[in-house]
């Protein structure tokens, strides 16, 4: 392996044989972090600001109240939420799941932001969860704070806001807000068009607990019971503890009446192993009103404790299953579908390759050790787990940077594209016996060979990733669309549990080698097949070409033939000149040459008007936007989407062996479909918030939208042409196929 961390060495020596396997190693590690830092090479464009923007399902606006702004005075001023019905943003706490909005600002000299303040919120099931929100508008309120040294004149006010807004699926987004203001020392008595809006949510806030009330708390039995005193008898009551992890969210909360106020039953959550300082939070009574609360440790009535409690018990007879079904029971069954969703995934054609290139590590491997067998197949499962692991911190790292981008988004970076299809296409010539590749994959027998052999199995783990992310396989749609729209550990832990899967098959292989007798006896034979890979090796090779071309043009195609160009000419010198320095020295600088053009020709050749394949498809589909979907329906006609991109396979498959089907297009045409096609072949922020809408991640994906109902039908991620027409069946038999 040389120093850029390719699978280039020279002939094994005497010296060589006595380097140490960390130098393997730590080479090894390199060409994993570059391959992580190339999935981020690229950026998405940022709107242009304004004091208002509209976003899936949510109107957002800046709010200064005061017409100019007075040195040494406070402005109020406020972020405003109009939601669509159904849908909601968070709370401080957004509870069980769920961000709250952020502001990040850019302000003249002399001019300073408060912090943002939260309305009561209220409680939003969510099947066995509980969020804290809001539900149709709010308005954050905060000031606006100017020095008596600003300086006058024009003055603008920008603000970066990143927000989450959620019903069955949430949908992360973000604009660049700002507004303009005079700086002057004639105060005004105008009060702007704002006033009543900021005074309705002002009104809103929780105000302080008055001095004449007081809030204790004390353990009692799964939780603690906060006694209110507020001077008069109290029959509803909520409390949101502003702090996570200490209360369930989803456990009701149970009110008993006292003259002098009220006594709540608070259940602690499951995680929290010492009891707090304090109860802080939000207490909301009726009337509307909510109060600041800082409960501290204290003696509660002992009498209404124990009616509260014994009303509780009473209300939960015993042999019932009391509270909902918990988020553990759900993410358990998320992690089941994960796996099974990997195990699968290895009959997808994108892994067909590399599952080829372990099939003959096998074989050639089998007379090995049961211990060396072992560790080549968890070795395998590292490379694997690692992989999904830096992906997914590159994809959640870009969304909480304000991206909006789903499963397979590297593959719609031209630079990912250029790279990859080189790093095959090398891998491809050393396989067809153009030059030894010093970490092979197929490697076994004598020590160093056997080291060699487990980076090679740790790198094909990472090769099958890579190749893989293009697919989404059955039962994986569910369970990606759920992590990603988890906190960060969820998130991990299923996409661990989908790695496991990809692994399953080859490392039961491995824990049981007497399985192995199965499979042919090594021999020259071997050599032959080595030789074959190459074969889907190069094929895979040609698909990512053709992708960048459809993609991206012409122009960039020739460079990436180029670079081939480049990689051939350097294994011939690797393969002329073995273990010569001079020639790994040449082809060193060639392979240098090649990345450095794979950043450098997608800025300049990349063609911006080339339509994909998608686009160029029959004009029976029509490109895809939300607003077309909603005029076909209001003329009556069922619509179909064909979420698609030109790198995912699963997505050529299914066009091929179903919706290009003759049977498929005439019942198309029989019930006046309209075929619309989304082609994310390229980043589409639009396609990616439709998937997110519609609980996926990633494609492929297809949808019938029915006219008169709100909630399309998602077909499975695999096709068959019986499976399109039952569903388009569906539609005619319930009467609201389009006529005519």
């Amino acid at each position: 392996m040389n120093n850029d961390g390719l699978f280039v060495t020279p002939p094994l020596t005497a010296a060589s044989k006595k380097r140490p396997c960390m130098c393997i190693l730590r080479r090894s590690l390199r060409l994993f972090l570059a391959i992580g830092l190339l999935w981020a090479a690229f950026a998405l464009p940022a709107c242009a600001a304004s004091d208002s923007a509209d976003a899936p399902h949510v109107h957002v606006r800046l709010v200064v109240v005061p017409p100019a702004l007075t040195p040494g005075k406070s402005a109020e001023a406020g972020l405003y939420f109009k939601l669509e019905e159904g849908w909601h943003i968070y709370w401080q706490n957004a509870g069980d799941a769920g961000e709250p909005p952020h502001l990040h600002w850019t302000l003249p000299g002399g001019v300073t932001a408060g912090p943002m303040q939260f309305p009561a919120p209220r409680r939003l099931p969510l099947g066995p969860l509980m969020d804290f929100g809001y539900e149709d508008e709010v308005l954050f309120p905060f000031q606006i704070d100017v020095a008596k040294n600003a300086r006058m004149g024009p003055a603008t006010l920008h603000a970066k806001v990143d927000w989450l807004v959620c019903r069955a699926t949430c949908i992360p987004g973000k604009a660049e807000l700002e507004i303009a203001r005079t700086i002057t020392s004639q105060a005004s008595s105008d009060t702007g068009p704002d006033a009543a809006l900021y005074g309705r949510y002002a009104a809103r806030l929780p105000k302080p607990l008055p001095a004449t009330d007081q809030a204790v708390f004390a353990p009692a039995g799964q939780g603690f019971a906060l006694q209110i005193t507020t001077g008069k008898r109290e029959t509803e009551a909520t409390f949101f503890s502003s702090d996570q992890g200490v209360l369930d969210n989803p456990a009701p909360q149970s009110v008993t009446p006292t003259s002098v106020g009220a006594l709540l039953l608070l259940k602690k959550d499951a995680g929290l192993t010492a009891n707090p300082m304090a109860l802080k939070g939000v207490l909301e009574l009726s009337g509307d009103r909510a109060y600041v609360v800082a409960a501290k440790p204290g003696s509660v009535d002992a009498a209404m404790l124990r009616k509260a409690m014994a009303a509780v018990s009473s209300a939960t007879p015993s042999g019932t299953a009391g509270p909902a079904p918990s988020a553990d029971h759900a993410l358990w069954s998320v992690v089941l579908l994960a796996i099974l969703g990997g195990i699968l995934l290895n009959l997808m054609p994108c892994v067909f390759p590399v599952l080829f290139l372990k099939g003959l590590a096998l074989v050639r491997s089998c007379n090995e050790e049961r211990r060396t067998l072992r560790r080549h197949g968890m070795v395998y499962t590292a490379g694997i787990v690692l992989s999904f692991w830096v992906l997914v911190a590159v994809l959640l790292s870009l969304r909480s940077a304000g991206a909006v981008l789903g499963w397979g988004f590297q593959f719609q970076s031209p630079v990912f594209l250029e790279l990859m299809a080189a790093l095959l296409f090398f891998l491809g010539l050393s396989l067809a016996g153009q030059f030894e590749l010093g970490l092979s994959l197929t490697s076994a027998g004598g020590s160093l060979a056997a080291k060699q052999g487990y980076a090679g199995s740790f790198f094909t783990g990472v090769l099958a990733v890579i190749v893989a992310t293009p697919c989404t396989g059955p039962f994986m749609a569910a369970a990606i669309g759920y992590a990603l729209a988890q906190p960060a550990a969820v998130t991990f832990a299923v996409f661990t549990a989908l790695a496991l899967g990809l692994a399953a098959p080859y490392v039961a292989l491995t824990m049981q080698p007497a399985w192995t007798r199965w499979l042919p006896r090594p021999g020259v034979w071997m050599d032959i097949l080595k030789q074959a890979t190459a074969v889907p090796i190069f094929a895979f090779v040609i698909w990512l070409a053709w992708v960048l071309a459809q993609a991206y043009g012409t122009a960039l195609l020739a460079a990436l033939l180029s670079c081939f160009l480049l990689l051939a000419i350097a294994g011939w010198f690797l393969g002329r000149w073995q273990g010569k320095r001079w020639a790994g020295m040449v082809a060193l600088a060639l392979l240098l040459v090649v990345v450095m053009a794979s950043f450098y020709a997608p800025q300049k050749l990349t063609s911006e008007s080339t339509p994909s394949p998608q686009a160029q498809s029959s004009n029976r589909w029509q490109p895809w936007s939300a607003d077309a979907v909603r005029q076909y329906q209001a003329q009556g006609r069922p619509v179909f989407v064909d979420f698609t991109a030109s790198w995912c396979l699963s997505c050529q498959v299914n066009e091929r062996i179903a919706l290009d089907q003759p049977e498929v297009q005439q019942a198309f045409a029989q019930h006046h479909v309209a075929l619309l096609r989304a082609d994310w072949t390229r980043h589409d922020e639009a396609i990616t918030e439709a998937l997110t809408a519609l609980g996926r991640d990633g494609v492929p994906a297809y949808v019938l939208y029915a006219p008169g109902q709100s909630s399309p039908a998602i077909l499975p991620q695999v096709l068959t042409p019986g499976t399109v027409l039952d569903a388009l069946s569906g539609v005619a038999q319930s009467g609201l196929a389009g006529g005519n």
